[in-house]
């Protein structure tokens, strides 16, 4: 079957400038539209949103038609950060610093990648001497906090992510809706 749309070699365009043309057609009714962060690590601190003592997290993407989020957290303390275990699976990218869980004999390096599996239970250490700990994350579903014997203690997922950021962007002056241009 001949595609009646396609170049065909009788066409005066060299293959050259074929090869770079973008795409002719529209984009298809009522997609989304792309979302670019210039600067992931932003120059105004205001944009980190405070999650507890010393550790912020920047939003990249906050989809909540998928339920997934991507954000970059940033911690400035050494010690344990959380007890937690993810229904879905996440991707971690380690950008500045290191860290580690409890429950595993490896340490997440800058420049490293990790994926954790569905199901998967850890406790997140920043080990001493590290000064600052960036990550950047994707994480599908939820965060469920946990103590020692898998019991809940709390959650986030992509809606309690944007609460917290309509909170914190409306309280330092950017207003509530700061945070409607991660949201998909």
């Amino acid at each position: 079957m001949t595609n009646p749309n396609a170049a065909v070699a009788s066409d005066p365009i060299d293959p050259e400038t074929l090869r770079r043309m973008p795409f002719q057609k529209p984009q298809p009714l009522g997609m989304i539209p792309d979302l670019v962060v210039p600067s992931a690590i932003p120059d105004d601190e205001r944009i980190w949103v405070p999650q507890g003592p010393s550790v912020w997290f920047r939003p990249l993407c906050l989809n909540r038609s998928q339920g997934y989020w991507v954000n970059l957290l940033r911690v400035r303390k050494s010690g344990v950060l959380s007890r937690h275990r993810h229904p879905g699976p996440v991707h971690g990218f380690v950008l500045k610093g290191r860290w580690r869980y409890l429950e595993h004999d490896w340490e997440a390096t800058e420049g490293g990648y990790v994926f954790e599996p569905p199901g998967e239970t850890h406790t997140l250490v920043v080990d001493e001497g590290v000064e600052e700990m960036i990550t950047l994350f994707q994480v599908t579903g939820s965060m469920n906090y946990v103590d020692p014997w898998g019991a809940t203690t709390g959650y986030e997922d992509v809606f309690t992510k944007i609460e917290l950021c309509r909170k914190h962007y409306g309280e330092i002056g950017l207003g509530a809706d700061y945070v409607d241009q991660f949201i998909r």
